[in-house]
């Protein structure tokens, strides 16, 4: 039919705009919405008849039109790149013929005939292709059918947008579900490094204890020091859980741990590019992660001393810039730093720079080994005890004389050494059990010479203070002095001092410059 004929009634011109308008595949195609289709519909309004068929050649869907009896009047370029017909196949041919040879599969013209509905279905060309299709019966003023417009959208299309939609759910549910998860590790590890409560009744522990509330709300840098396995660590949590900045971010970075060719770009982070390696989306340092919060230098004494220069001009400035960039960046950080080194010595010998010792200790906490805080032991066993009984689902009980062997022994690595005896009696001990005390030495490879002592009728404790003052009486006569005696046991001078005072030993023959 003429293209003048076709479109020679404004009315249906109407109709037709109106159909593809509120085709269900107009909303599916974002490029139909980026040419402005609404305002294709008002430009078709202004133009000739004769323009009309080359406005909807510039439609992104195929039309298709047919009459009343399903006899094909007019196609778009778009039809024919949807389908792969050439316009001449189909035209002034009816469906149902055209259904016949096989150039169709599914048509719906002929159904929307029928029902006078519109329909909307999947058809297949003889191509192969597999189409959505949408169409509309347009009326005369009886009420028949004059006319049917059909819109074509390449399933292809469709699929691609399925795809890329169920692509990118699946990416935001990915997303989601780790950042769902990292808030959940984050929350267990906060609560894992924030639950233990320093443990400590001693007349040694009260200081650190009265220290710890002295200076955790006051935003000041303190150093924690003290040997390895004391609990400078739950110090550094008890300080920052009695501070202003609880609830807000606390990193914790262990100087030891880190290869010194890691930790500058740990602590400082660095741009993208900046060495080989590095990557393409650069790191932030553990100074901007900490912002608003703390930041814990655990084993600051194992830093290298390249390192220590730049730390102390960030600690003092406040801001920090990472590795290849040029930008310094603001931060508001608590530095809390802990050593199990003797900070000063190192500096005598040059391996600790003095500037930044003086700058770090601004609040000294040191805590002492468990060792000479012997009224510990019992609360802390009986604590750790606690724990691992709920944790394996038993009920292990500890005889009496357990604590005096534990009271007794020298715990060179303090309270985490004793953490791990005690999980270890309860592994090994059936639900019920009662460990005794030879069961304890056992563990703890304490040999006594039990005939002996049993023979003498002496208690536990008497054995465990008998062998201490035998072996601290050998040590000092060995080696003249009771600092050289307490460098060779391992422990601190002064708790030589106060055992030899306790156990009724002379010190009289150790050199008095030495004691």
């Amino acid at each position: 039919m003429p293209r003048e004929k076709l479109f020679s009634s404004q009315e249906f011109l109407k109709e037709l705009l109106e159909t593809i308008k509120n085709s269900p595949l107009h909303s599916l195609d974002k490029r139909e919405t980026e040419t402005g289709l609404l305002n294709i519909f008002e430009e078709i309004k202004k133009l000739n008849e004769g323009d009309y068929k080359q406005v909807c050649d510039e439609l992104y869907d195929g039309i298709y039109i047919s009459d009343g009896e399903g006899k094909t009047l007019y196609v778009n370029k778009a039809y024919s790149r949807i389908t792969g017909l050439a316009p001449d196949l189909v035209l002034n041919k009816y469906v149902g013929d055209l259904m016949k040879e096989g150039l169709y599969k599914n048509a719906i013209t002929p159904e929307i005939i029928r029902t006078k509905k519109p329909i909307n279905a999947v058809a297949e060309i003889r191509t192969g292709v597999k189409v959505l299709t949408s169409g509309n019966p347009i009326f005369d003023q009886k009420g028949n059918i004059k006319k049917v417009v059909v819109i074509n959208r390449d399933m292809s299309d469709l699929l691609e947008m399925q795809e890329k939609l169920a692509a990118s759910e699946k990416r935001m549910q990915e997303v989601e579900k780790d950042k769902l998860k990292n808030q959940y590790e984050i929350e267990h590890l906060r609560k894992l490094q924030t639950s233990k409560s320093l443990i400590g009744e001693s007349q040694e522990m009260k200081p650190v204890i009265q220290m710890i509330h002295q200076v955790a709300n006051l935003d000041v840098t303190v150093l924690i020091t003290g040997e390895t396995g004391v609990g400078k660590e739950v110090v550094a949590n008890e300080i920052y859980m009695n501070s202003e900045r609880h609830g807000k971010p606390f990193i914790k970075i262990n100087c030891a741990a880190i290869p010194a060719s890691l930790l500058e770009s740990e602590l400082f982070g660095y741009e993208s590019g900046s060495f080989t390696g590095a990557s393409s989306k650069g790191k932030i340092g553990m100074f901007e992660l900490a912002d608003k919060g703390t930041l814990l230098l655990d084993e600051i004494g194992e830093m290298p001393i390249e390192l220590q220069s730049k730390l102390l001009r960030i600690i003092q400035e406040k801001e920090v810039t990472r590795i290849g960039g040029t930008k310094p960046i603001k931060f508001n950080v608590r530095i809390l730093a802990s050593t199990n080194c003797d900070l000063y010595e190192l500096v005598k010998e040059g391996k600790f720079r003095e500037d930044l010792y003086f700058r770090l200790n601004v609040f000294p906490i040191h805590i002492p080994p468990l060792r000479i805080r012997s009224e510990d032991i019992e609360i802390l066993v009986r604590h750790y005890l606690d724990i691992y009984n709920a944790k394996y689902s038993k009920e292990v009980q500890l005889e009496k004389e357990v604590f005096e062997v534990f009271k007794g022994y020298n715990w060179p690595g303090n309270i985490r050494e004793l953490q791990n005896v005690v999980e270890r009696m309860v592994i090994v001990s059936e639900k019920f059990k009662r460990f005794s005390a030879d069961h304890a030495m056992k563990l703890l490879n304490i040999e006594l010479d039990g005939v002996k002592t049993v023979n003498e009728g002496l208690s536990l404790k008497k054995i465990v203070e008998k062998v201490e003052k035998e072996t601290i009486e050998k040590a000092i006569k060995l080696y003249g002095s009771t600092r050289k005696a307490a460098a060779i046991l391992e422990v601190d001078q002064s708790t030589i001092v106060k055992k030899a005072k306790k156990l009724g030993i002379s010190l009289s023959d150790a050199k008095s410059n030495h004691i």
